[in-house]
């Protein structure tokens, strides 16, 4: 009989690519995972690893496993959301990720809402970038998260993962204000979007770190646009990135969550014909899990009423 516990580390090396990084996110040692490898490799009866150098390479046996283990992992996620349905009432700690904007505009709220209907419910919020929180889920170090994607940067199916929509946002460029022109709200873009990029194309950018979808964004809307753009800051948190835009430090594409109280005289936002959308994640066959039901039914709740309706079929 097939151990679970080692198809799961087998899957994690089919989507980590290392047993440091499988020994790493587990915290396993790096011995343990090659030991408990190796005892899957004589259940199975046959080699499940090929050695290339220092790496590892799965055998085809290996691939049709991992994909007989993401169907097990699933059903036993489906039979610990039917256990939970049964017991009465909801308790203990449910671990969710969120990224900044939405830790700061929407989970506040969701989490009273949740506290309100399941007092026993001990949530427990950990900011994670989106990039980071499918390896996070599947390690089973969070049991949902909200995730988000853009126009330019659409999230790719993450096996073992499922996701709902949530809500979606509009995008601006936020620019610093030319001093005779008056304070005004959010302008929207015309038909040209590359138009309205292409006319920052010469002024420095201030984008996201590299490796977070953010930063992605901003170079694929200016590299569609015709454009590679001269990156001066890279910051992550939207407000510091308005303030350095009011400081006539560069500009930048930012969303409707990251604009954050009144409008800064000195920033002049243009809305884009773009989008970020945001989602609610967990793994395969937990969505009907109580916990995280309710999570997500709380966090619906909190939506504000002028972010929009996801586009259908995202």
């Amino acid at each position: 009989m097939l151990d679970v516990r080692r198809l799961r580390l087998l899957r994690e090396l089919a989507r980590r690519g290392t047993i440091a990084a499988v020994a790493e996110a587990l915290a396993y040692s790096p011995s343990a995972v090659s030991q408990q490898l190796a005892v899957l490799e004589r259940e199975a009866g046959l080699p499940l690893l090929e050695r290339t150098g220092r790496r590892v390479r799965l055998t085809p046996a290996a691939q049709k496993l991992v994909g007989h283990a993401e169907a097990v992992l699933e059903r036993l996620e489906q039979a610990d959301a039917d256990l939970a349905e049964a017991r009465s009432g909801l308790a203990g700690v449910l671990r969710i990720g969120a990224f900044p904007t939405a830790t700061r505009a929407l989970v506040p709220a969701a989490l009273v809402d949740l506290a309100r209907r399941h007092p026993a419910l001990e949530p427990m919020v950990h900011e994670t970038d989106p990039a980071a929180v499918a390896h996070a889920l599947r390690a089973g170090d969070l049991d949902v998260a909200l995730v988000h994607e853009y126009d330019f940067v659409p999230a790719a199916p993450e096996p073992g993962l499922a996701t709902r929509p949530l809500y979606g946002e509009a995008m601006y460029l936020a620019a610093p204000r030319p001093e005779a022109a008056p304070a005004a709200g959010p302008g929207t873009a015309g038909h040209d979007q590359g138009e309205v990029l292409r006319g920052h194309r010469d002024a420095p950018w201030i984008t996201a770190t590299p490796g977070t979808l953010c930063h992605a964004m901003t170079l694929r809307a200016c590299q569609a646009a015709g454009f590679t753009p001269r990156v001066r800051h890279r910051v992550d948190e939207f407000a510091t990135v308005l303030a350095l835009v009011a400081a006539g430090q560069g500009v930048a594409v930012v969303p409707q969550l990251g604009v954050t109280g009144p409008p800064d005289p000195a920033v002049a936002l243009t809305r884009l014909h773009m989008e970020r959308r945001t989602k609610i994640a967990f793994r395969s066959g937990a969505g009907a899990h109580p916990a995280v039901a309710a999570f997500a039914a709380s966090l619906r709740a909190a939506v504000p009423q002028d972010l929009a309706e996801p586009r259908a079929g995202t």
